[in-house]
């Protein structure tokens, strides 16, 4: 018996000595309890992973930062407090994809004592949808203004993936197609990143609550090994900054099926709530403008004999808005400083001095009458030394005359931001940098103070901050419309919209510009055209989602079309709830939602190259209720290259138990009106 004790007491202490050896392990779950992270120290190095129903999705991978002149945040870690909570909520978006969104995680926080007796906190939250993790740095005697050289987050996936991505530090920013391959052939790509694995799941990779941080690239390591690469200032240091601090929240978002990728909201929730108090005063909704006509070569953003934003021409904009309710009016090029190469001097631009030939107190005067919203446009050449210095009076006197939106713009090369430094001297940034974070970030405070809604192009990327600053609308960041008039490849090709909302839009809003009727303008470029249906471009304002929707073609091809133009008059910006039907990304996508204020559902279907047969049921509707189902429809005829214009518009009566075959052209999509019946 005594031997048998002492065996036992032997190995109680190996057992403790080996545990103490390899380090200690800590377990969230989600509150569904289908998701599982790990954290785990092993030798003084953090580490985390993550397992979905049991299956490894990422295997351990390493947390931590590398600090100028400073060891404290790489190894060496000894684990000295664990806490655990659970919160549940059910928050109101002011507008959005949907009207309610419930915010429910399991939190684990991990504190931890490095070199020095510093401490550093990993915090993770695990929703039924993916997980959420970020780093917190608390105010501490051995630390206060420091400097990252690298983030050392890694996401070790389980196998080499198929993922559509987009390369960073590229000339043109996020403009870019997706490309499509294994993770092990990707380059350091943007964010989102969006994979298939082989065993049927879909992940995507992003980042949350963005602020005064670098934005997070990911680098492709051997061994299905991806890793933080941080967007760096001129001077190589990805992050300049001081305790107390807390980084953006590293996201993965886990899916059986691509269209509840859309339908997560883990990035939003992950976002403070709103900081601005009342919202009364930012309204969803769609606009036109003197815009497309100027990427056609018709009119000029600068001045002359062709200039586009005249007193005379803004004001029959602002007539055919009102005629057909729309309740803005975008005018691009009315400021001085779009004469020569503005996008090397963009330091010229004036935003509160306007051409001679464009009287903005009569224009807003104007629009006042016909309850229609000038739409002012700010581009800066990606001068944002001349656009700060500028920001207030140009928000006092746009609120002045009744301007409640504002388009941004940062036309420049990705390297092409200039900033004085301490020392005087001009730095060139790149325009995802931590600077760059922090402008975007100031604009959007201080239009707040005006009550003007923001949209941004050449943005940074989408991170769910609509939920804590509601009047930052919508933002590009990605091809838009624009290509299809002058790219050299001849525009976005019919796949690019059904890659979109698993990708780009998953981070938020994106301001695509759908709505081209004239789709080959052979006369003003015969080289390029839209690669898409007519149905197809109807289909996009429910595929695409933003709540600022431009109709972006001239008003003489609307009139001319008026048929199908009805659909953009009547589909809403502002949604009750979204689902996705069915999808295959970059093949077909089908979306339904519903409008915010009626009981009317909207439908939106889009293909890629090839055409195909989707069949659908209509559960989503209200049972009991008899709707009429306005369809406009690719015609049996049409296809993208050969017959675009073809589209067919019906009528049919459906209730919640119909079916539907919808029939999309190669290149096509459906838009459904669902209206009830009284």
């Amino acid at each position: 018996m005594k031997i048998l004790h002492l065996f036992k007491w032997f190995s109680l202490i190996f057992s403790m000595l080996l545990f103490a050896a390899c380090g200690s392990s800590e377990q969230v779950t989600s509150p569904d309890g289908q998701i599982k992270v790990t954290f785990l120290l092993k030798k003084g190095i953090p580490y985390y992973n993550a397992e979905y129903k049991g299956q490894r999705v990422i295997s351990d991978s390493r947390l931590g930062f590398v600090l100028k002149d400073n060891p404290a945040f790489t190894s060496g870690f000894s684990l000295v407090k664990k806490s655990e909570s659970t919160f549940d909520e059910t928050w109101t978006q002011p507008w959005g994809e949907v009207k309610d969104i419930r915010n429910h995680y399991n939190e684990m926080m991990i504190s931890l004592l490095g070199a020095n007796e510093a401490e550093l906190r990993i915090v993770f939250r695990i929703f039924n949808d993916g997980v959420g993790f970020r780093y917190e740095i608390p105010d501490q005697k051995s630390l206060s203004d420091f400097e990252i050289l690298d983030e050392l987050t890694e996401f070790n996936l389980s196998g080499d993936h198929k993922a559509w991505w987009i390369g960073a530090y590229q000339d043109n920013r996020y403009e870019y197609l997706y490309t499509s391959t294994p993770i092990s052939e990707m380059d350091t790509v943007h964010t989102p990143l969006t994979m298939e694995t082989a065993d049927g799941l879909y992940l995507s990779i992003h980042e949350a609550a963005l602020v005064d941080y670098a934005s997070m690239t990911i680098a492709s390591l051997p061994g299905n090994t991806l890793k933080a690469d941080l967007v760096p200032w001129s001077d190589g240091v990805k992050v300049k900054t001081s305790a107390p601090m807390k980084t953006p929240w590293r996201t993965i978002q886990i899916a059986e099926k691509p269209g509840d990728l859309i339908t997560s909201y883990l990035i939003l929730n992950l976002n403070e709530p709103n900081k601005l108090g009342d919202t009364s005063w930012i309204e969803p909704g769609k606009y036109v403008g003197i815009w497309w006509e100027m990427h056609l070569d018709k009119s000029t953003w600068s001045q002359g004999p062709r200039h586009g934003a005249t007193t005379q021409k803004t004001k029959k904009y602002m007539d055919f808005a009102a005629k057909y309710g729309f309740k803005g009016v975008l005018v691009e090029g009315w400021n001085i400083g779009w004469d020569g190469d503005w996008i090397k001097n963009g330091d010229k631009f004036s935003f509160t001095q306007a051409y001679d030939d464009f009287d903005i107190e009569a224009v807003t005067a104007y629009a006042a009458n016909k309850d229609v919203g000038l739409i002012g446009h700010n581009e800066t050449g990606g001068a944002v030394m001349n656009y700060e210095a500028q920001l207030t009076d140009g928000f006092k006197m746009y609120n002045s005359l009744g301007v409640k939106a504002v388009k941004t713009g940062y036309v420049n090369y990705a390297r092409g931001i200039k900033r004085m430094d301490e020392k005087g001297e001009i730095q060139n940034e790149w325009h995802h940098g931590q600077h760059m974070v922090q402008h975007y970030q100031k604009v959007v405070d201080e239009a707040a103070k005006y009550h003007i809604m923001v949209d941004v192009h050449e943005p940074i990327k989408a991170t769910g901050l609509r939920r804590t600053y509601p009047n930052m609308m919508t933002r590009e960041g990605a091809r838009g419309q624009e290509f299809n008039a002058w790219s050299a490849d001849g525009g976005n090709p019919p796949e690019h919209e059904t890659i979109l909302p698993f990708t780009r839009l998953l981070g938020g809003p994106m301001d695509f510009t759908p709505g081209i009727f004239d789709l080959t303008y052979e006369k003003e470029k015969p080289n390029n055209r839209v690669n898409t249906t007519l149905a197809k471009q109807l289909a996009e304002y429910v595929v695409l989602y933003s709540p600022l929707q431009m109709a972006a073609d001239l008003p003489e091809n609307y009139e001319k079309n008026l048929k199908p133009f009805q659909f953009i008059r009547d589909v809403p910006c502002d949604w009750q709830d979204t689902r996705v039907l069915n999808a295959t990304i970059g093949d077909y996508v089908t979306i339904v939602r519903k409008d915010r204020h009626s009981a009317d559902w909207y439908l939106g279907s889009v293909s890629d190259e090839n055409s195909r047969s989707l069949d659908i049921t209509l559960d989503f509707l209200e049972p009991g209720k008899t709707y009429t189902a306005q369809i406009y429809r690719d015609a049996d005829d049409a296809d993208w290259k050969s017959n675009p214009y073809a589209i067919a518009i019906d009528e049919t009566s459906v209730t919640n138990m119909s079916k539907l075959t919808l029939k999309l052209a190669a290149g096509g999509g459906t838009a459904i009106r669902f209206k009830i019946d009284n």
